[in-house]
């Protein structure tokens, strides 16, 4: 039977807080065990998880009993609740629950232990005992707040420094199957087109504010995003982006002063190496054309690139537009040399050709179709100019593997 003291002059018993606190204690056990059954009762999610997971709560279940014993008969003296209660509990354990669910165990374990109150302290003490246990009770949400709260932040600085390895990773043309795993920790969806956009960091640099910049401004046009800051350069990975300069639009007013490159579209992470490169290279040629687009991608930089000796950029105005304008013996690329040779004027080209000037005009428009470039336009002739000199110089050009990122940097550097 529960121990009870009569009150000095009174017949009413009071309550005696360490008697209860001994019964609490003792019965610390059952009480976990009806608490358990409850939870096993009402929770379905409590009853898919693992059985080591289950085991641990009733080992925080009955830690919190006996805590709430020692604080009911000495509230001044007790050690801090997350101590006590959540001391023991794994880390597995608050990456399995959630907050919300630890709140729905808390309230049943509380009911299940308030229907036994009257039989473990008695019907004396048993009012005092549930008024104290609504006290505990905030303890116990303060302290499990403050345990999410730094599990949290533990796990967001493990996820930036894994952040950070896979960006590297894709900057250096490493991205095998360990990375795909480490991005695939960090949420990163499925093979898909991936947008690389590079620029510089805003000032100040503070990495975790223009991480959670991106980010926000990533998730409103629904991309996933990785995002690493490496000195003063920002480098943006962006998921399902098969048009990489609108998907870059979406982020770059997060960049700092400067150009904003984006690369052509990866095929996953693998694929989005070479856009890394390409990004890398437009940024630092994209100060030989001041009035760029912001952003602008690496592919409109392709002249710049090439000055700045890129070969890739070189390869690409050949092939891209070199080759289809001499593809067809010859009329295009000598109708575009002879416009442009004659200072642009369709009549001059007309008359060095000697066809009619509407056979310039449709040429042009056909050369424009097959490389994307105008050359009625200020930027496609130039553009056009440096292809068609790289093009008839090709073949004082050693076929050489192509400059990896880190030469890139390295060269920067220097």
């Amino acid at each position: 039977m529960p121990r009870r003291r009569l009150g000095w002059g009174s017949s009413s018993p009071e309550p005696d807080p360490a008697a209860a606190a001994a019964d609490l204690e003792a019965a610390a056990g059952r009480l976990s065990t009806l608490a358990l059954r409850d939870l096993n009762g009402k929770l379905t999610w409590y009853r898919a998880m693992p059985a080591e997971l289950r085991s641990w709560v009733g080992v925080i279940l009955q830690s919190a009993i006996g805590s709430f014993a020692a604080w009911y008969a000495d509230p001044a003296h007790h050690k801090a609740v997350s101590a006590e209660v959540f001391g023991a509990a794994p880390p597995e354990l608050t990456r399995a629950i959630s907050l919300e669910q630890v709140v729905q165990m808390a309230r049943v374990a509380i009911e299940a232990v308030e229907r036994s109150l009257d039989e473990v302290v008695g019907p004396v003490a048993a009012p005092s005992v549930r008024e104290a246990m609504l006290r505990y009770s905030r303890e116990i949400a303060f302290a499990a707040a403050t345990v999410y709260a730094r599990a949290a932040e533990e796990r967001g600085a493990w996820d930036a420094r894994l952040e950070a390895l896979v960006v590297d990773a894709v900057l250096r043309d490493e991205a095998d199957e360990s990375v795909r795993s480490q991005a695939a920790a960090l949420r990163w969806p499925r093979p898909g087109p991936v947008a690389v956009v590079i620029g510089s960091s805003p000032e100040p640099p503070d990495p975790e504010v223009v991480v959670e910049g991106v980010r926000s401004a990533a998730r409103m046009c629904d991309h996933a995003a990785l995002v690493g800051v490496h000195g003063d350069r920002l480098v943006v990975l962006l998921d399902q982006a098969p048009d990489p300069l609108a998907a870059a639009s979406h982020v770059v007013d997060e960049f700092g002063d400067g150009p904003v490159v984006a690369g052509p579209t990866g095929d996953g992470l693998a694929g989005a190496a070479s856009a890394a490169h390409a990004a890398l290279a437009g940024l630092r040629a994209a100060r030989a054309w001041p009035d760029a687009p912001r952003p602008v991608s690496a592919d409109a930089l392709l002249p710049e690139r090439v000055l700045a000796g890129d070969p890739d950029a070189r390869h690409a105005l050949t092939d891209e537009v070199f080759m289809p304008l001499s593809a067809d013996r010859g009329p295009l690329l000598d109708t575009v040399e002879a416009y442009l040779a004659t200072g642009c004027s369709i009549e001059g080209a007309a008359r060095r050709l000697l066809v009619h000037p509407n056979t310039v005009r449709y040429r042009l428009r056909r050369a424009h179709d097959l490389t994307g470039w105008s050359a009625t336009d200020p930027r496609g002739q130039f553009v056009l100019r440096m292809a068609l000199s790289l093009g008839r110089m090709s073949d004082l050009f050693p076929e050489a593997p192509s400059e990896t990122v880190v030469d890139i940097q390295q060269r920067r550097a220097d």
